[in-house]
């Protein structure tokens, strides 16, 4: 909660303010004596958080215009041609 209010309930990363994350700055695997430590602690959104993950576990990051798909095809969900 303390990491939220600080990073005004948004993506740190993107400003998006939904299905939000809390994030460890070093991973825990790493320092897990730092897993509690709100300066170790950032708020991002599931999909800033999927791509950090993804780099972190070693796979390379998606080509940008891959990844500018990606999120116009995820803005569009839900949405029917009436929508557009």
């Amino acid at each position: 909660m303390q990491a939220l209010d600080r990073d005004g309930w948004q993506c740190v990363q993107c400003g998006e303010r939904r299905r939000l994350e809390c994030d460890h700055v070093e991973p825990v695997r790493d320092r897990p004596d730092l897993a509690y430590t709100l300066s170790n602690l950032k708020i991002l959104c599931w999909r800033c958080h999927s791509r950090k993950t993804r780099i972190e576990v070693g796979h390379k990051a998606l080509n940008p215009k891959r990844q500018e798909w990606r999120d116009l095809l995820s803005s569009m969900k839900g949405r029917t041609n009436a929508d557009l």
